[in-house]
């Protein structure tokens, strides 16, 4: 049995043949132990010949003792003389002498086999809640470290006011002198537009509430990979603004490091239920 992870439940099951209900019942066990991934299970059945010994098939000992009856009428008929085959004779001829094998109660044999697929899914739950368990401390360190970088941002942003207002201060003095007139309404607007274009609060603020509502569904018991996955999209989209809002070295660096690290617990996540 093995499985990796997925968007759904996806149960790949290679059973042996001729036992009734194995196989949906299997299906069943792991459809109530399992929520997602792709799980694939091969049981192969070896039956046990030795000490069978060999047996006669009558049905088809009876059709070749027909044939040889046949035989020997025609050649009667016909004047030639046949000689009397032996038992031995009959023996050798293929398909008269089969392997004798054990009947076997296949409502027990499914039984028994469904007794040993309950100690084997609850071995894999437990080795999927190991693993989960490490992943948990990765994720969340990379959340501890997206939080940190995040702080490092509201910091540099503020640093990085009077470069901002220096710089609108210049292209301004740089467009009153290209222009001979221009209303100062006109002027208060077009600087009120480029301060929200580089104003990154609220991108901070929705990073922190992110990492947030990440470590609200790291807490809970059910299965939170996909909005896990959504969040981390999230994440990526609030840190490429941060990027083109920034206007500061520093504040870029810091970008490009939120970037970094997304982009490594994303990874993680895809291996979260």
């Amino acid at each position: 049995m093995r499985g990796v992870n997925a968007r759904g439940l996806d149960l790949r099951l290679r059973m042996p043949e001729g036992i009734d209900g194995l196989e949906p019942a299997v299906r069943g066990a792991l459809t109530k132990a399992l929520a997602r991934g792709n799980v694939t299970v091969n049981l192969r059945l070896q039956r046990d010949e030795a000490g069978g010994g060999v047996k006669v098939d009558e049905a088809y000992l009876d059709e070749v003792l027909k044939a040889l009856d046949l035989v020997q009428e025609r050649a009667f008929a016909m004047g030639v003389t046949l000689g009397q085959p032996t038992a031995a004779d009959v023996l050798t001829q293929r398909g008269v002498m089969v392997a004798a094998t054990a009947e076997d109660d296949d409502g027990a044999l499914a039984a028994a086999l469904m007794a040993d697929v309950a100690p084997l899914v609850a071995d894999f739950v437990e080795m999927r809640a190991h693993e989960g368990a490490a992943l948990a401390k990765v994720i969340s360190a990379q959340l501890d470290q997206i939080a940190q970088l995040t702080d490092a941002a509201a910091v540099a942003a503020e640093a990085r006011a009077p470069q901002v207002k220096e710089n609108l201060t210049t292209a301004l003095r740089r467009v009153m002198d290209d222009v001979a007139e221009i209303e100062e309404g006109r002027v208060a607007q077009e600087l009120a537009l480029l301060a929200v274009k580089s104003d990154v609060t609220e991108e901070i603020d929705r990073l922190k509430a992110h990492v947030a509502a990440a470590r609200a569904l790291m807490a809970e018991k059910k299965p939170a990979g996909r909005k896990l996955d959504f969040l981390a999209q999230e994440f990526n989209r609030e840190a490429n603004t941060l990027c083109a809002k920034a206007q500061a070295s520093a504040l870029t660096a810091i970008g490009l490091d939120l970037k970094a690290v997304i982009d490594q617990m994303r990874e993680q996540i895809q291996n979260v239920e």
